[in-house]
């Protein structure tokens, strides 16, 4: 499905609320199925992505009841009250889906076999099954590829993991897994990575320690849930509406209750060092996530150069920021960025591919990652999505701030922010 985006021809003005946070909404229901009591989980992310995990959650003998669209109830049998599944798990296009769970049914001994879609089929899956069969797990898989088999194994045995790239999916597949090793699991990282799982499995009652680059976690009897947990708003969802203030004239706008996380702000920290106006108000911590109201006003940005410091910490930002790049005085350049060429598609050049169609030479694709150069006319186009939402997302947002866009498969915005084009469109 095509959707024409127009040009914002007012700037964006009031408060904005945004979606509860899809990595948080993942591992809510994760974790709260391992317990043994009812967990109201508030503010869920209602998309296709967090749906395959709620659903697999199910199928291995969770209750899931939802009460309304972002409400739900999950209650679990305990931690090791999963149920062998009798029908194969889809895990749809949700990376965080599969790949956490490959380290929590290998760890909970439970064999399964997983399938996805024609995108999630390609991603590499060998970075996950290395270090859990190094643990003892069995795990049969098309070349590291879909469709992946858990076999039953003699149990796992903790590890201590050097991970070869910062990647919070893989961190937590060897955490979840650890809970029921025998012997404690350390996870080092060659830089820090989002660290929602530690938080949850803290607040689950686990026993976590954290290091300067490194998680321990010792093997648990039992998780003991929290009555609720409340998800804040996701940051990545908002970094498309923080993006567009800052390069739409007269803008002022409030994101309302964003999850701020420190090791979600990258994506902050690149916007102010371009020149950004951007403020964090009503700070306070929620169920051991801190969150912020964000005002954002409208900037004259500069390009910046970053790399592999902060990568860990805005991965999924890095489309949106080629945007706010497209309008800022110079070169932006984007380096030690290889992970995107594994994501829903090759990210790097997805970005080059659709954003020349606006702006002709706009994009210089490298090996790891890209250089933008700003300022250059920029015109109403057709470009492709690639079926990625972060890529159509963006896309949006490069029109609504130029002369409009035509965007290709423009529907996959539903993995992770169905309203979005509703929100867009308000302006």
């Amino acid at each position: 499905m095509n959707k024409i985006v127009n040009k914002v021809k007012n700037g964006l003005m009031g408060e904005l609320n945004f979606p509860g946070d899809k990595s948080v909404s993942h591992r809510s229901v994760m974790l709260s199925a391992l317990g043994a009591s009812p967990v109201r989980i508030v503010n869920f992310l209602n998309a296709e992505d967090t749906l395959s995990t709620a659903k697999i959650m199910g199928q291995l003998g969770a209750k899931i009841e939802f009460v309304g669209d972002t409400e739900l109830i999950v209650t679990g049998n305990g931690l090791h009250g999963l149920n062998a599944p009798t029908a194969i798990l889809d895990a749809g296009n949700s990376g965080t889906t599969l790949r956490l769970l490959m380290g929590l049914l290998s760890g909970a001994n439970i064999a399964a076999e997983f399938t996805g879609d024609a995108s999630l089929s390609k991603r590499p899956m060998k970075r996950i099954i290395t270090p859990l069969s190094t643990m003892g797990a069995n795990i049969e898989s098309t070349d590291g590829k879909l469709p992946i088999r858990i076999k039953k194994s003699e149990g796992l045995k903790g590890v201590t993991y050097e991970m070869p790239m910062a990647s919070a999916q893989l961190k937590s597949a060897l955490l979840l897994a650890g809970l029921f090793a025998n012997g404690k699991t350390t996870v080092i990282e060659p830089a820090v990575s989002r660290d929602h799982t530690e938080r949850m499995l803290a607040a689950f009652g686990a026993s976590i320690l954290r290091g300067e680059n490194s998680v321990t976690i010792e093997p648990a009897k039992e998780l003991i849930a929290p009555e609720n947990i409340l998800v804040p708003s996701d940051i990545s969802s908002a970094a498309y509406f923080m993006v567009a203030a800052l390069i739409i004239p007269n803008s002022d706008v409030i994101l309302k209750d964003i999850g701020v996380n420190p090791t979600r702000t990258g994506i902050i920290d690149v916007l102010k060092k371009m020149g950004g106006n951007i403020e964090l108000n009503n700070k306070r911590t929620v169920c051991g996530e801190e969150i912020a109201d964000i005002r954002v006003r409208s900037s004259k940005l500069s390009g910046v150069t970053f790399g592999k410091e902060i990568m860990g910490r805005l991965i999924d930002e890095i489309p949106i920021i080629a945007v706010a790049a497209a309008f800022a005085d110079g070169k932006t350049v984007v380096k030690d960025a290889g992970e995107l060429r594994v994501k829903e598609t090759d990210r790097i050049k997805a970005i080059a591919t659709s954003f020349n169609k606006l702006a002709k030479g706009m994009i210089e694709e490298t090996e790891n990652g890209f250089v933008v150069t700003g300022k250059l006319p920029i015109n109403f186009a057709a470009a492709d999505s690639f079926n990625d939402h972060r890529i159509a997302m963006s896309l949006a947002i490069l029109g609504a701030a130029a002369k409009g866009v035509e965007i290709e498969n423009s529907e996959s915005v539903n993995i992770s922010y169905p309203g979005f084009y509703d929100t867009l469109e308000k302006f």
